[in-house]
């Protein structure tokens, strides 16, 4: 397929991260250069986008990208004031393909090869997105596994120590189930002779071990919040085992009153 992009030597890859969510299913496949990922042409430039949330444009002026990024803000579920965004050169007319010196080095410009592109950027912005959120999950837990270390009790409520759970298995959920993070792209199955140039991109983003990285962490909080929470299930069952005793002791010692008042009585 011809591009407008063909005859360039040199562009710049921009991707940003939009939002939780990005309805795709608005454009009309007769305006798409492909589905899978739904690939457009902006102009004189080309966009991919992911239905998690992310936009990847190559070789699209500043003034074109804010144009098309509004006409998507009806599209977007939660989007996010300050988008996360990366950026990458890309150079063609290269010997070799791959990713030299942060840069990405292309014999030529195919569709294909935006697609396997802009696939790794996309996942590298998901990833940056959840390990500041996991980080900051990390910090809020971290005083209340102290206290217990310390105390040998927590002052927490247990609705927000599973709400910290829940945070985990939703982060976990739109790794997995929407941005596929551990997954090959879809283009490969077709054209797998660009495995070579994805390698490149999942080392250069270090894809694998940040997901690795972040999985350990999300199962360390979440286990750690499930401790914290069944120790203060356990708290307020003894309270309420306390509670109970105390009524019992009430009722023994009304009964005791009743019966020495009818005996004096």
């Amino acid at each position: 397929m011809t591009l407008k992009l063909n005859d360039r030597r040199d562009l710049i890859a921009r991707a940003l991260l939009l939002g939780d969510r990005l309805d795709l299913k608005s454009f009309k496949i007769a305006d798409c250069l492909a589905t899978t990922p739904l690939t457009l042409e902006v102009d004189n430039g080309v966009a991919v986008l992911f239905r998690y949330g992310v936009v990847v444009l190559f070789g699209v002026p500043q003034d074109d990208e804010v144009r098309f990024v509004d006409k998507l803000g009806s599209l977007l579920t939660n989007p996010y004031a300050c988008p996360e965004i990366e950026e990458m050169d890309i150079h063609c007319g290269q010997d070799s393909i791959g990713v030299q010196s942060g840069a990405v080095s292309l014999d030529e410009i195919s569709l294909e090869k935006l697609q396997i592109i802009a696939d790794a950027l996309s996942k590298n912005l998901v990833l940056a997105l959840y390990e500041k959120r996991v980080a900051d999950e990390f910090d809020k837990i971290e005083p209340l596994a102290q206290e217990l270390a310390s105390r040998g009790r927590v002052s927490g409520g247990s609705k927000m120590l599973l709400s910290k759970i829940g945070h985990m298995l939703l982060i976990e959920h739109r790794m997995v189930g929407r941005a596929e993070i551990g997954d090959k792209p879809e283009t490969l199955w077709n054209f797998p002779h660009l495995g070579g140039l994805y390698a490149s991109m999942e080392d250069e983003f270090e894809l694998k071990e940040r997901q690795s990285a972040l999985d350990r962490k999300l199962g360390l909080i979440s286990d750690t919040a499930q401790t914290l929470s069944d120790v203060w299930d356990n708290k307020q069952l003894h309270k309420l085992e306390w509670y109970v005793i105390g009524l019992i002791l009430f009722e023994i010692l009304l009964s005791l009153h009743e019966r020495f008042g009818q005996f004096l009585g």
